[in-house]
């Protein structure tokens, strides 16, 4: 058994098994016991260089064992450093660490990851998914290694020193022509999810909005109490209807940003289409009796509890396929449908940007561009308006 000094730490090497140990004491711990850091090794070199490089370690407060690898850091993060977050971000977090980091990475050593091995992983990712998912899938492991690095597990992060590549160019978001509009809603008056269609597509709210809408903020206007009322109180047998968009299906429960709170009237068959789910739903909850849990969502499952994003965009595809537009959209276009039917009959940006929820309109510039035909093209309209069209025929 050889001993030798590695700074401030006696080391002992000794043969163990077909290679060599090598230990070093560091004291004892509160509950009394001897504490030891251990390394082993083919030969004796081998062990002392990874002693020099622990102590290197303990020095700079890095407190890792040699065996902490990127998958410990990735699961300690997923089960430690999500508090406070919705269970569907966690849920999606999990599956992209789950789907991307942890095969790829997950094997090798915290202490022992480079640069080099990020930038090889993501190049390799960037020809199969969209720009935004890398984007995601790189933050996740930042954030992995840096709640690592807060527990001092590792000295720096090296997901931090790369810079995420491109992606392929994701599917751009479309909108309803009036047309496939009419055949959506008219496929979908057989479907549980008619009035969510038909709100969604009349009045733009985000579909996480419509999911976290509640009975007490449908109400309807009361002309002798010049008052809007739930409808829980009142009744459907009002002229005018409206929604309380103050909620949503975020975690906190509130809308996307406060700004985003807003009072949308309902035009007349976004109420005919709630009146009726409401009775569909009187029905639906004696049916499910005890079973039935209530907590006063206008669109829930069939025992009340609230909808999965998942199942939504499933029901809606099979609504798209009735209508003949085939699969490839998603509830959320029903948003971008509502903007591009409102630019259409020439409604302001302005309002559009108020009816969606918007501080400004640079925003649903932004996000709508492609939806805002006649906006874009109003000062080619009045051009040809002020000089004629005939100058050059």
């Amino acid at each position: 058994m050889a001993k030798i000094l590695i700074g401030k730490y006696e080391a002992t090497i000794y043969p163990e098994g077909d290679g060599f140990t090598g230990a070093i004491s560091l004291g004892f711990g509160p509950d009394g016991k001897r504490q030891r850091l251990k390394r082993k090794g083919k030969t004796k070199t081998v062990v002392k260089d990874k002693l020099i490089k622990a102590v290197k370690d303990l020095e700079a407060g890095i407190t890792a064992s040699e065996t902490y690898t990127v998958r410990d850091a990735v699961n300690d993060w997923l089960s430690k450093g999500l508090k406070g977050r919705s269970e569907n971000t966690v849920t999606k977090l999990r599956i992209l660490a789950e789907t991307h980091v942890i095969p790829a990475l997950g094997k090798i050593k915290l202490q022992q990851l480079r640069a080099d091995h990020v930038d090889e992983w993501l190049d390799q990712l960037a020809g199969k998914l969209a720009t935004t998912t890398l984007r995601e899938i790189h933050g996740a492991l930042k954030r992995a290694i840096r709640q690592a690095q807060a527990r001092d597990m590792v000295l720096r992060n090296v997901a931090e020193l790369v810079t995420t590549p491109k992606g392929t160019d994701g599917r751009p978001s479309k909108a309803l022509t009036q047309q496939q509009a009419e055949a959506v809603l008219k496929a979908a008056e057989s479907s549980e999810l008619h009035a969510y269609v038909v709100i969604s597509l009349t009045t733009g709210i985000r579909t996480e909005e419509a999911r976290a809408l509640c009975w007490d903020h449908v109400v309807a206007w009361i002309p002798n109490l010049k008052k809007w009322r739930p409808v829980t109180e009142m009744g459907f047998k009002h002229k005018r209807f409206a929604i309380y968009v103050w909620r949503a299906d975020r975690e906190g429960g509130d809308t996307k940003t406060r700004k985003s709170r807003r009072t949308l009237e309902l035009p007349k068959l976004a109420a005919q289409a709630l009146q009726q789910h409401h009775v569909r739903q009187a029905a639906q909850k004696l049916q499910t009796g005890e079973a039935w849990q209530d907590h006063n969502l206008v669109f829930c499952t069939s025992v009340g509890t609230q909808l999965d994003a998942s199942n939504v965009r499933r029901a809606f595809r099979r609504i798209t396929k009735e209508a003949g537009i085939g699969t490839a959209w998603s509830p959320r276009e029903l948003r971008h449908s509502f903007v591009s039917i409102m630019s259409d009959q020439g409604v302001p940006i302005e309002t559009i940007a108020d009816l969606v929820g918007h501080a400004g309109t640079s925003v649903t510039e932004a996000v709508y561009r492609h939806q805002l035909r006649p906006v874009i093209t109003k000062g080619a309209h009045t051009m040809n308006t002020i000089f004629g069209d005939s100058r050059h025929g």
